[in-house]
């Protein structure tokens, strides 16, 4: 089986082992570099995958961030609005003249209302200063105010008259005092114009200044004056 000592093994039989061992050795080779190198690509395909992934993790946080900024921020604005809102509502009572019990609750925002609630709510405070601070009446109702003077002087007029008749119709004391009352009804009829006036103010939400006021006296006693010359 085994050769006898000091006798040489052949040649011929030794090199077919040495170059299959070689061989295998080349394949080992070829195998770990080939097993190195799909470690190494996947260990960079992992860090690759992994910096995406902290770098979408990163850009989920810094959004988060920014989301709930514009949270807070919209928050505290509906915050101001509301609390704009319910300091309006509890100036109209008192620049409408009305209990505050009669308006209830503040209306609820609207379907359709804009995204910016400036516009609304200068909108709204503009509305109630000018009930705070009505205007006078226009000049387009200087006819009727002409009107009101005219008639209001016309009714004391017609009730001085009257009241003159009464008292030649009655004689004794009414035949003096009557024809003075007669005559302060007469006079107060320049002035009698200014009760339908206001009255007209009032429901357009005016004023009765002092152009008003005039156009209605000066009808009054020019009428008085016309209609004291004829009653003469």
């Amino acid at each position: 089986m085994g050769g006898e000592p000091g006798v040489r093994t052949p040649r011929s039989q030794v090199e077919p082992v040495d170059r299959g061992y070689a061989d295998l050795l080349g394949q080992l080779a070829a195998l770990s570099a080939r097993v190195a190198a799909q470690r190494a690509e996947a260990q960079s395909w992992y860090a690759g995958q992994r910096e995406a992934a902290d770098r979408a993790v990163a850009n989920a946080q810094d959004a988060v961030r920014r989301a709930e900024d514009r949270f807070g921020a919209a928050k505290e604005a509906a915050e101001r609005v509301d609390a704009e809102v319910d300091a309006l509502w509890q100036a109209l009572p008192g620049r409408l003249g009305v209990p505050a019990g009669r308006l209830g609750a503040p209306p609820a925002p609207a379907a359709d209302a804009p995204e910016d609630p400036v516009r609304p709510l200068e909108a709204a405070r503009a509305l109630l200063t000018r009930a705070a601070r009505p205007a006078e009446l226009p000049a387009s109702v200087n006819p009727v105010l002409v009107l009101f003077g005219v008639l209001g002087a016309a009714l004391a007029a017609g009730l001085g008259a009257l009241v003159r008749l009464a008292g030649a119709r009655y004689g004794g004391d009414l035949r003096v005092g009557l024809p003075v009352v007669a005559l302060v009804v007469t006079l107060l009829g320049p002035v009698v114009g200014l009760v339908p006036a206001r009255r007209l103010a009032d429901r357009r939400h005016a004023v009765l200044g002092p152009r008003p006021i005039t156009v209605v006296v000066v009808a009054g006693l020019l009428t008085t004056g016309v209609l004291v010359a004829l009653l003469r």
